[in-house]
């Protein structure tokens, strides 16, 4: 039992950080923190597999648990990932039954799964290789997902179901944006944590705000990505130089030497992609 599935089977609700940057040194920072795990995101980021280990050599040395995002729902990604150390695997795009039968296959030893026996580095904090079991965590992110999560949730291994907020609202036709969004995006999600309730199942989400965290804790979501890399850094910059601005702009004697007008992206409007 890893640190995460130890967590959540006392009913702790963990918080985590996402990194998009393929910079350790960004990583560990993270997990310094204080977050539970951090995720190293391979669908969407710029980590590749020459960077991998040493960024989850460096979430382990901060003390989280250090996940991967794994580019899709293949054994060799997934086993890769978990060779090199990563403590559990995020799998996106999980629609049925057979997709979560394929991902805990690829994460689950024997007799379990079929993973190999491989692995190049310990798992997490440990000193030794372990052959303990990965924690298999599944995304649900579109239509389909929610029609079929009852099945999904029904799958022996998958030890947690991972809503995709902002692709599962471009499924239903919405604007995409993270946390729970009034509408069919809210009903959307809350058949799944209702499923997941009926099945014991561990249910995570990824956030952009405080109250969005806050809201998501309270339904019942075990598993919570409060924040990314990427929007930290345009967070700061973006009111760092805000503030410059005005306080330069009502200075006698003080020329800007640019005015230019920069729109924001969805970095500053908490979304992600």
């Amino acid at each position: 039992m890893n640190i995460l599935t130890r967590a959540w089977s006392e009913s702790v609700t963990t918080l985590g950080a996402w990194t998009t940057l393929n910079l350790p040194v960004v990583a560990e920072s993270l997990a310094l923190i204080g977050h539970d795990y951090v995720c190293l995101d391979q669908q969407h980021g710029v980590s590749d597999d020459s960077s991998l280990v040493a960024g989850l050599i460096a979430i382990a040395a901060g003390g989280a648990a250090p996940l991967v995002r794994v580019p899709a729902n293949e054994p060799s990604m997934i086993s890769k990932a978990l060779d090199c150390g990563a403590e559990g695997v995020i799998v996106p795009l999980v629609n049925d039954r057979h997709d979560a039968e394929r991902a805990v296959q690829s994460c689950k030893y024997p007799p379990d799964g079929e993973r190999s026996i491989g692995p190049i580095r310990p798992a997490g904090n440990g000193r030794g290789r372990s052959y303990g079991q990965a924690a298999c965590i599944v995304m649900a992110e579109s239509t389909s997902a929610v029609a079929n999560i009852d099945e999904i949730c029904s799958v022996r291994g998958v030890d947690a179901v991972y809503v995709g907020p902002a692709d599962l609202a471009a499924s239903l036709g919405c604007t995409p944006s993270l946390g729970v969004a009034p509408g069919v995006h809210a009903e959307a999600i809350a058949t799944i944590v209702d499923s997941c309730a009926r099945h014991g199942m561990v249910i995570g989400i990824h956030c952009g705000t405080t109250k969005q965290v806050l809201e998501c804790a309270e339904m019942g979501f075990q598993m919570i990505t409060i924040s990314t890399d990427t929007q930290l850094l345009a967070a700061a910059a973006t009111g760092r130089f805000d503030e410059v601005h005005e306080g330069l702009s009502v200075m006698p004697g003080v020329t800007k030497a640019s005015s230019r007008s920069v729109p924001r992206g969805p970095a500053e409007q908490g979304k992600i992609y």
